[in-house]
């Protein structure tokens, strides 16, 4: 869940000019938002790939782990516009851009990386699974699209004056699919037992 207070400043400008008339008081605006209703979103905690020899790692390139597949859900107490904010945890671990880490060796060697598609929308109004770069602007996200740290995914559809937009919703739910691999042997010190570290969290944003 998200709730967002943005705070806003002026700024006093000082000289050293004789006095003149001149306003004598800077405002602050403070602004926020309180929604009538509250989403819980739900997902399962972990995804383990038990013991991985390290005599099975790829000398000197990726190696491709088996795909996962996990699922994410969001319930409100009523119809509400929200987005869900990928989030790494693990940011400037991994070893490819646009998508997310598995956590260093000796605070240096990357371990690897994880990326996320999702796929097979459902929620109590039909929709399509929506994705913005920017803020404000929502375009289609296809299946095989790669879902960014940081991005905002949504599920909406499109009106033919505005545009691609996200419906307000109770519940929903969408399949997440990580596609993962472990940086090359050659890269890493494996003279000990390494943990894979990814970690990322996925937030609720409220439209």
């Amino acid at each position: 869940m998200s709730k967002s207070l943005t705070l806003f400043s002026a700024a006093l400008l000082l000289t050293n000019a004789l006095p003149v008339l001149a306003a004598s008081t800077v405002d602050l605006t403070v602004k926020g938002l309180i929604t009538p209703s509250a989403c819980t979103p739900n997902l399962p905690g972990a995804v383990d790939f038990g013991k991985i020899s390290a005599k099975d790692l790829n000398l000197d390139s990726q190696t491709p782990l088996p795909t996962q597949t996990v699922q994410l859900s969001v319930s409100c107490e009523a119809s509400t516009l929200f987005a869900i904010k990928p989030f790494d945890n693990r940011a400037g671990s991994s070893t490819r851009p646009a998508s997310f880490g598995l956590g260093l060796i000796n605070e240096t060697e990357k371990l690897g990386r994880y990326f996320l598609t999702m796929r097979n929308p459902v929620a109590d109004k039909p929709s399509t699974l929506l994705v913005s770069y920017t803020e404000g602007r929502w375009t289609w996200l296809a299946e095989d699209d790669t879902v960014e740290p940081n991005y905002l995914i949504a599920l909406g559809g499109l009106d033919e004056t505005i545009g691609w937009q996200p419906h307000p919703l109770q519940d929903m739910s969408v399949e997440i699919v990580l596609n993962t691999a472990i940086a090359p042997a050659n890269t890493l010190t494996l003279t000990n037992e390494v943990a894979l570290d990814g970690s990322a969290t996925f937030e609720v944003k409220y439209l």
